[in-house]
């Protein structure tokens, strides 16, 4: 029993408190803040920054988030270009712990406007900024190191680096525990529809409208999602295993619109390398290390000099890391494995209710859309009357919204809330709504005898019928 202790305190230690060279943080730290340079530079340029957050009359806030608004006038443009110069502080090392805490609360700001700008990657951008947060990524590599030599270090605690490992394995393995169903496996939707409207590319097209490469595709994803993280982390299959993740990647980014998720994804599997690759990487290179920090051994030197790293330092300040931040990260990793798994325990498929779909890296596992119209009762009459509220949403809104029941009833409660009724009562709001998910014919996805705008009952959002 003492024995088992004992190797299960020096495999924590491994883990958590052993140092570890930092150069592959300082490197992810690069990446990740040009990536978001370069995501806020698109969104301006593209004109999504008008189209979701501008041109909308009527945003669909998060609960408890209804306080959440736009900027005026050209603030959302400014928000953008500030955020893009933040990113490119926190690739630099330019006062880091300041611009990677604006980023993190300026970012995390844009995804609370509206729920129907949702994306797991904006997601997985304000998980891996907030974390940044905690992490002493600026002290290699960066002009806050070249500024106070002082701070600068070669090692770093474990955990730092196997926070960041964590969270790219729990966005694959729940990523492919999704797959796991029968549309995806036995009906290979909607991967099928998806790879058909791909037809008519040129060489690759004929093959995408053949049926076994839907269920072959469908297989490998979910085999790839659920596999890769124990594959990157055994040394003998690692290369191989992120030689096989960059082709992966790289075909789903040209095949499907999937933004930037693919590339935030190749450059976090690289963390699963040893800690100290970009070092040897760059020591193999005559000079660079040298010019990127100084005082570093050159490669001409022989091997155990060249072995030494620079600036040799305590693993963190103090030599030891407080007690309060293994409760954050005892915390922190309950939460990105329960909030996934809740998703399991409800009756309905959530990509159908859209409970618990979000926060749970549903990714890419439904191709599902909506129509809806709102009615209302004439006083008078008894008899229902079409309303014509929606003019207020963008088409994209209104895209997104028929097809989440929660969206749809907080639509309804604000349409109730414009019509006027003698003595304050709330004016009733009925919806047709009906919707298709991965092939099956159009089906009704709500109700159409409850007043959205009332108390609801249970059983509002309707079954899915196969």
């Amino acid at each position: 029993m003492t024995l088992n202790a004992h190797k299960i305190r020096e495999g924590a230690g491994r883990l958590l408190t052993a140092p570890v060279d930092m150069a592959s943080l300082a490197v992810f730290r690069c990446l990740f803040g040009l990536m978001m340079t370069a995501a806020m530079v698109r969104f301006l340029a593209r004109g999504w920054v008008t189209q979701f957050y501008i041109e909308p009359a009527f945003h669909f806030t998060y609960p408890g988030f209804s306080w959440v608004t736009p900027w005026p006038g050209h603030g959302m443009h400014a928000h953008f270009v500030i955020l893009s110069l933040l990113g490119l502080g926190m690739a630099l090392g330019f006062y880091y712990r300041i611009c990677t805490f604006f980023f993190f609360l300026g970012f995390t700001y844009i995804e609370l406007l509206d729920q129907t700008a949702y994306l797991n990657h904006y997601y997985l951008i304000s998980l891996i900024s907030g974390l940044m947060l905690f992490l002493p990524a600026n002290r290699l590599w960066s002009v806050d190191a070249w500024r106070k030599p002082s701070i600068r270090q070669a090692t770093v605690p474990a955990w730092t680096l196997n926070l960041l490992r964590f969270q790219v394995g729990v966005v694959y393995f729940f990523a492919g525990l999704a797959k796991v169903n029968a549309d995806w496996l036995l009906r290979a939707e909607p991967l099928r529809f998806w790879l058909s409207a791909k037809s008519c590319l040129p060489v690759v097209g004929p093959w995408l409208d053949e049926v076994w490469v839907a269920y072959t595709a469908s297989w490998f994803g979910a085999l790839f999602d659920l596999g890769i993280v124990f594959f990157l982390l055994h040394p003998r299959t690692r290369r191989a295993a992120y030689v096989l993740l960059l082709a992966f990647h790289a075909a789903t980014g040209l095949l499907f619109n999937i933004g930037m998720f693919p590339w935030i994804m190749v450059v976090g599997a690289a963390l699963f390398f040893p800690a100290d690759w970009p070092r040897r990487w760059l020591l193999k290179r005559e000079g660079l290390l040298s010019l990127i920090y100084p005082g570093s051994p050159r490669v001409g030197h022989p091997p155990d000099e060249r072995a030494k790293a620079p600036c040799p330092a305590p693993p963190f300040p103090n030599g030891k890391t407080s007690g309060w931040i293994w409760v954050l990260l005892g915390l922190y990793v309950t939460v990105q494995l329960l909030l996934p798994l809740r998703s399991y325990f409800y009756a309905e498929p959530p990509a159908w209710t859209g409970t618990g779909f979000n926060c749970a890296w549903r990714v890419m596992i439904a191709e599902k859309t909506g129509c809806v119209d709102f009615y209302t009762l004439n006083p008078t009459t008894g008899r229902r009357e079409r309303l014509a509220g929606k003019d207020c949403l963008t088409p994209r809104q209104e895209l997104m919204m028929a097809q989440d029941p929660d969206l749809i009833r907080d639509f309804a409660r604000h349409l109730s809330s414009e019509l006027q009724m003698p003595g304050g009562a709330t004016v009733p709001i009925y919806a047709e709504v009906f919707a298709t998910m991965n092939g099956r014919p159009s089906q009704r996805l709500i109700d159409p005898a409850v007043n959205l705008a009332g108390q609801l009952s249970s059983g509002w959002i309707l079954p899915l019928k196969d």
